[in-house]
């Protein structure tokens, strides 16, 4: 679940191909009731398509994002932006997901992060409640990983597509396209999850306590009730410096600050405010990120990953026991969010022992930690490549339940 992808992460090469230029559209639904029974008017999600569906529509791929993504996985929205999607070395004409040949399909989830930022469109607790005419707030539902593929059903139902070749994710990504292959199994042909698992642990949902907590001790949070006076910014910005550290590993960070100093001059052994390197470094990252987040949408989306068990409820060997499709886990031998000996290994244990097919690999591990499935992807091309090669059975539509 990874708060940005760090500034220094030697992308491997990949082969150089344009850009990809994206427009950004609106998928909308009048009323959405949640896992919970709760219903929502007049929810909107962003969503973007690379590469073009056949006639027959039956050559997409559902790629689902991490915690404080959204839908912008590959391409540009502007031939002069920086920076291309968060995926882009594996999306495109003649990457592993190949644009020549699938239509590639993503969308922003519910209560997504990023709120302020003009690419992301999402329905949450700072939506306007068309019943009050002001921000939801805390009066907004519970919402859960099912709740965000259950709206991402909608969407392929609008778009008239009745099977997916594959559902392809990263940490929270990777949880929703878990979710989608056990509460779909009809739909989905393939599973891809990448630095993710198939429940949030006691130990990840204490963690996740952890990120949210300074946005609660902030006295602008003010339970919720923020919205046009002062907002939690400092308690964001603390919550999002959590997460990057976690999402990161040790080497890493040692190689690129070590103990060097923030500022010249300014020895941290001499006065309080004297800081490190790697602590100017987490403040800046962090109040950038601030700048286009919510925190009640924070807050949100860490108790969706903390509800979060595959099959929405049930125990795990039932919800993995839905699943009909051939399952790809991809992990990062040093992710601290998602231990791989925790999560995904076991995970492949799991399907092994109910007779599941399963491919298991952590060749993406560099010295990034769980970032590594973000920013290394490109290392898992072949096998992704190789996967979605497989031959599998075409499937009807499923319902949603």
């Amino acid at each position: 679940m990874p708060a940005s992808t760090p500034p220094d992460h030697h992308l491997p090469p990949v082969t150089p191909t344009p850009d990809i230029i994206v427009t950004k559209q609106v998928f909308e639904l009048a009323s959405f009731t949640t896992t919970g029974g709760a219903t929502i008017s007049q929810v909107r999600v962003g969503w973007e398509s690379y590469g073009a569906l056949n006639e027959a529509r039956d050559n997409a791929i559902l790629v689902t994002h991490f915690f404080s993504g959204n839908s912008h996985a590959a391409g540009k929205y502007h031939s002069d932006e920086a920076e291309p999607g968060y995926w882009n070395a594996i999306i495109g004409p003649g990457k592993p997901l190949d644009t020549n040949r699938y239509c590639i399909i993503s969308s922003d989830t519910l209560v997504n992060l990023n709120a302020k930022d003009p690419n992301t469109i999402t329905t949450g607790p700072a939506t306007i409640d068309p019943a009050a005419g002001k921000p939801y707030g805390m009066s907004f539902p519970i919402v859960t990983i099912r709740d965000f593929v259950n709206v991402q059903n909608a969407l392929l139902d609008h778009l008239g597509i009745a099977s997916l070749q594959a559902v392809v994710g990263a940490s929270m990504g990777a949880l929703q396209a878990l979710e989608w292959g056990s509460a779909c199994p009809d739909r989905v042909q393939r599973v891809i999850a990448v630095i993710g698992g198939a429940e949030e642990n006691a130990f990840l949902i204490g963690w996740l306590e952890l990120w949210a907590a300074p946005i609660r001790l902030d006295p602008d949070w003010n339970q919720g009730d923020y919205y046009g006076r002062a907002e939690p910014t400092r308690g964001l910005v603390e919550a999002l410096k959590i997460v990057s550290l976690q999402a990161s590993q040790w080497p890493w960070v040692d190689r690129m600050f070590g103990r060097a100093w923030a500022e010249e001059g300014k020895d941290p052994r001499a006065a309080l405010e004297h800081r490190f390197a790697v602590e100017d470094w987490l403040e800046r990252t962090a109040a950038a990120r601030a700048a286009v987040c919510d925190a009640n949408h924070f807050l949100y989306l860490v108790k969706a990953n903390q509800l979060f068990l595959i099959g929405h409820g049930r125990n795990v060997e039932a919800g993995l026991q839905a699943i009909k499709a051939p399952v790809l886990l991809i992990a990062s031998a040093d992710d601290l969010v998602f231990p791989p000996q925790r999560h995904l290994r076991t995970l492949k244990d799991q399907l092994m022992a109910l007779g599941k097919e399963v491919t298991y690999t952590e060749v993406i591990t560099t010295d990034l930690g769980h970032l590594d499935g973000i920013a290394y992807i490109a290392k898992a091309g072949a096998d992704i490549a190789t996967f979605l090669a497989q031959s599998v059975r075409a499937k009807p539509l499923c319902s949603r339940s």
